[in-house]
């Protein structure tokens, strides 16, 4: 094998390794954003329920928020965890939900009816908004379809 054969060999494989490590560092890195925002999310959420625990624990709920904002109709954004700890707490408390706004929810595990977000929705006293991320775009979308107050959950609790 000649110099230059080998030396053609090494350098091409050189760049085929180095090529190889920046493509795979740029998927790690973007795996690495993505599993850290996963993180901020459900550290949020944490927060919130154990804020929401602690108003409870006071003596204070949601409803009863609702409730003296003169809030009797609302709907629900977001079937996660806040959203079914949410619709537990409004049942049978005096506040009607009329219907859940997802974009993924499965209806069989509902007693309460599931509408996707790009559907029609009826008209309620206020939507409340449960994912802690993105609400600012969830709250414009949802007025562009409705006339009332859309408020998140988190605020809520915060207030109370």
């Amino acid at each position: 094998m000649s110099k230059k054969t080998v030396m053609g060999t090494v350098m091409g494989t050189a760049l085929g390794v180095a090529g190889g490590a920046f493509f795979a560092k740029g998927k790690v890195d973007k795996e690495r954003a993505r599993q850290k925002q996963l993180a901020d999310k459900h550290l949020a959420l944490f927060i919130m329920m154990c804020d929401w625990m602690r108003t409870k624990q006071e003596g204070k709920s949601v409803a009863a928020y609702l409730g003296e904002k003169g809030y009797k109709t609302v709907a629900v954004y977001g079937l996660s965890y806040a959203g079914e700890r949410l619709l537990d707490e409004l049942r049978d408390n005096g506040i009607e939900v009329k219907y859940a706004v997802d974009q993924k929810a499965d209806p069989v595990y509902f007693d309460t009816e599931i509408c996707r977000p790009e559907e029609d929705l009826e008209e309620v006293d206020a939507v409340i908004v449960t994912a802690i991320t993105f609400f600012d775009e969830i709250r414009v979308m949802l007025e562009e379809k409705l006339q009332c107050p859309i408020l998140s959950l988190e605020d809520i609790i915060q207030e109370l």
